[in-house]
């Protein structure tokens, strides 16, 4: 009863939600949230800045997360480029010169908290020629605004950055009286147009002032109230804003800092000054109000104007409108065709006779104008989350329970899917499905989740992806050495489902082809695999059969292979000679070289070997009959099984405590193309053993690991954000809502996406050879011309 429950539930659900209604579901999600979006933008404006100014929330007790975007973390040397030959200005109190004290440590991290509190302080980085000066006024009086007048006069060189703010001296100095808030007013009112005018050709900041944790501070700072800095805080808000509230040019106002404080004043060592955490978290902020538009960091999303569209973009949007014109203009024709001939009334008779063909015949090249047409909309949608200011962006956040309480819930998903398997064959393609679906549900769960901090979860991902090497290695040796097709077809349809995706993203999403790294991985070692087995002499299964001689030539084939692999990684200068010359270089060139390529390529240098060398030995087994593959039995004699078992647990654990207890990512890396391949191994035999482990697979991670490609592609850019650096915030203020809206959008996307690649293989890779010739010249012809007009991108750039 329970298993007919079990399978009446499955059925049922199946029943009500196809993946047909899941697409049409997650269409009406996208509408919807664009237009929200859109709207949200219309109405509260688009500015970034202003959110990263004024609001956001900690993601655990230090990462500041600004509202609807990235903040990125600024190096030194970034720092010393963005703010080459300028002139910085902190004017104000002691909360001002904290502030200024962790800006500067941005630029020299070296420098101590030194020299007179209640007086001016200079700093200056003479090889990038920045200056950045403290000056002490405490109060915003007639002395202040003498200073700041000065730089509107032409005789004085304006500062490029102003940072300024003070409210803490008067409270103190006049025992909070209401005289001292009225005369604050009026001296921030006498002030406000000379920082207006200072706000056209510099940035100017005015700095809220932070609450007070009034439990903590001192006899002589008790009158320093939070009630009476709100007061303060108000005035200021009010004053700076009401002369320009429409104007781009105005005072930004500085209240993020009032949050951040909010939160950790209570570390105060005073009661009256941030902890340094939080000044830092301050100047941080600051750095990427200034510097994003400048520098452009992937992961800094706030402050980033929208990209302009280049030439092969605009190239792209152009072709994709065409096709949905041509679709539209086709489907209309067709249709008003069939509807003329659907039904005839014959006059004689004066019967209605219908027609034989009851449904419209579908063109070639309407079939091509639909996937395109899907393909273009889909686009559309990559390029409105990465690269339009639209949807919301923010960092990643790591924290044990993302990453493994989702493992749980895939993994009871996993189990209550599990059926039968069709055949009982080591790695069958129902095993290697469900293999590649929960590792790729895997790895995108640590990406989302930032877990790449955490070693020991980084080095078992690493084995993940070595996993898919090694079925790469497995498969197409498999292929090649049963079938012995070694014909163009084949070739240029594996290589078509493998790069189609990632082409066309190259294009409209402006990223260089190394940038989606595993697909240039696999093609590449896919045409190693061909390379080695179809040159002189092709040693296949059918000819080694007849002669043990050709498994040792074939073997003689995977040691020189295996000699090239070992060379190449010890030599880095020659490898990457091989991939310096044009056009590989435009290919396998990310930020200007190939090194990022060549550390990709050695990471996982031996494992396709090892998939290979896998393949040739249980082919082998099998063809001499040494295993048992039935229904239900064990894969060897009883004993060997059990002693084999046994092995590879302890294998298997082995590995994973030592990748948990590595320390260095570096030195664990440099032993894990050696020793991955033993838990995949181990892997391989506790999964196919025993005869009934190896008879059940789970369909619904095969469900995911028929689209594995899509899903680990897709990632980059809508279900993560900026370039996998932070996450797509569809919904905000609800993560796990957000999160789940988006996982349901991305993964239709990625199975539609499928089905189109495999539309378009049928149609741009046909069986006739002289017809796929002409594809390939014209192939051939298009990227010709991709490569012309990057040159002339690239040209126009510098």
């Amino acid at each position: 009863m329970a298993a007919l429950a079990y399978t009446g539930g499955k059925r049922e659900i199946n029943y009500y939600f196809s993946v047909r209604s899941a697409k049409a579901l997650a269409l009406g999600a996208v509408l919807l949230l664009t237009a929200c979006h859109a709207a949200s933008r219309r109405y509260r404006g688009g500015d970034t800045c202003e959110y990263l100014l004024s609001s956001g929330r900690f993601l655990g007790e230090k990462v500041w997360q600004p509202h609807s975007c990235m903040m990125h973390k600024y190096k030194n040397s970034e720092a010393k480029n963005c703010l080459i030959d300028k002139h910085i200005v902190f004017i104000g109190d002691s909360r001002i010169r904290q502030l200024f004290y962790s800006f500067i440590k941005l630029i020299n991290p070296q420098v101590k908290e030194e020299g007179n509190k209640h007086g001016n302080i200079p700093f200056e980085d003479k090889s990038a020629s920045i200056k950045v000066d403290f000056l002490w006024y405490p109060e915003v009086n007639g002395s202040m605004r003498q200073r700041i007048k000065s730089w509107t006069e032409g005789s004085v060189a304006k500062p490029h950055i102003i940072v300024a703010g003070a409210a803490t001296w008067s409270i103190k100095i006049h025992n909070g009286s209401n005289e001292a808030l009225t005369q604050y007013k009026i001296n921030i009112t006498s002030i406000a147009p000379l920082l207006e005018k200072l706000a056209k050709s510099s940035d100017v900041y005015w700095v809220l002032q932070d609450p007070v944790y009034e439990d903590m501070l001192s006899e002589s700072r008790k009158m320093i109230t939070n009630e009476k800095i709100d007061a303060y805080n108000e005035a200021a808000v009010r004053i700076l804003n009401s002369s320009s509230r429409n104007s781009k040019a105005k005072v930004k106002v500085f209240s993020v800092s009032k949050l951040i404080a909010q939160e950790t004043i209570m570390k105060s060592a005073d009661g009256l000054h941030l902890p340094e955490s939080s000044r830092d978290t301050n100047a941080m902020i600051l750095m990427n109000v200034y510097c994003n538009k400048i520098m452009k960091p992937i992961d800094g999303s706030c402050c980033q104007p929208q990209p302009p569209l280049t030439l092969i973009q605009k190239l792209a949007f152009c072709f994709f409108t065409l096709s949905i014109i041509g679709y539209l203009i086709i489907n209309l024709i067709h249709r008003n065709n069939y509807r003329k001939n659907k039904s005839c009334t014959d006059l004689e008779s004066g019967e209605e006779k219908k027609l034989a063909i009851s449904t419209p015949n579908v063109s070639t090249l309407e079939m091509l104008l639909h996937s395109f047409c899907k393909l273009g909309l889909i686009m559309t949608y990559f390029y409105l989350c990465d690269r339009a200011n639209l949807f919301m962006k923010e960092n990643k956040f790591y924290t044990h329970s993302s990453f493994f309480i989702p493992i749980v819930y895939i993994l009871v998903l996993g189990v209550f899917y599990t059926e039968n398997t069709k055949e009982t064959k080591v790695l069958n393609r129902e095993q290697t499905d469900e293999w590649k679906g929960w590792m790729q549900l895997v790895i995108l769960i640590y990406h989302i989740s930032g877990a790449s901090t955490f070693l020991p979860v980084y080095m078992h991902i690493r084995v993940l992806v070595a996993a898919y090497l090694f079925q790469t290695g497995y498969g197409h040796f498999s292929y090649f050495w049963i079938k012995g097709d070694f014909g163009v077809y084949r070739v240029c349809q594996v290589l078509f489902r493998l790069n189609f995706l990632v082409v066309v993203l190259c294009i409209v999403m402006d990223r260089p082809y190394q940038f989606y790294y595993f697909v240039p991985l696999v093609t590449v070692w896919f045409m190693i695999i061909y390379a080695t087995l179809a040159i002189w002499p092709q040693i296949v299964q059918k000819k080694a059969n007849g002669n043990c001689l050709w498994q040792f030539g074939l073997l003689l084939k995977l040691i020189c292979l295996l000699t090239c692999i070992y060379f190449l990684s010890y030599s880095q200068g020659a490898f990457e000679k091989i991939f310096s010359f044009w056009p590989l270089s435009k290919c396998f060139e990310l930020n200007g070289n190939v090194y990022e390529w060549w550390f990709r390529w050695k990471l996982d240098r031996y494992v396709v070997f090892y998939g290979m060398l896998f393949a040739f030995i249980y082919l082998a087994l099998q063809k001499h009959q040494m295993i048992s593959e039935g229904k239900g039995d064990p894969l060897f004699s009883n004993r060997v099984s059990n002693v084999l078992l046994f092995i590879s647990i302890v294998s298997f654990l082995t590995y994973s405590i030592w990748a948990s207890s590595c320390k260095n990512k570096t030195e664990c890396n440099e032993l894990h193309p050696s020793v991955s391949v033993v838990q995949i191994l181990a892997f391989i035999l506790i999964r196919n053993i025993p005869g009934y482990v190896r008879s059940v697979y789970s369909s619904f991670f095969a469900w995911f690991g028929k689209i594995s490609l899509e899903l680990f592609i897709c990632q980059y850019h809508i279900w993560l954000a900026a370039d996998t650096k932070g996450i797509l915030v569809l919904i905000p203020g609800y993560p796990m809502f957000n999160v789940l809206v988006s996982t349901f959008i991305f993964v239709c996307v990625a199975h539609e996406i499928s089905q189109i690649t495999n539309d378009l293989a049928q149609i741009v890779v046909p069986k006739d050879n002289s017809t796929l010739l002409k594809r390939l010249l014209c192939i051939a012809g298009f990227f010709s011309g991709l490569l012309l007009f990057s040159a002339m991108q690239d040209q126009s750039r510098h």
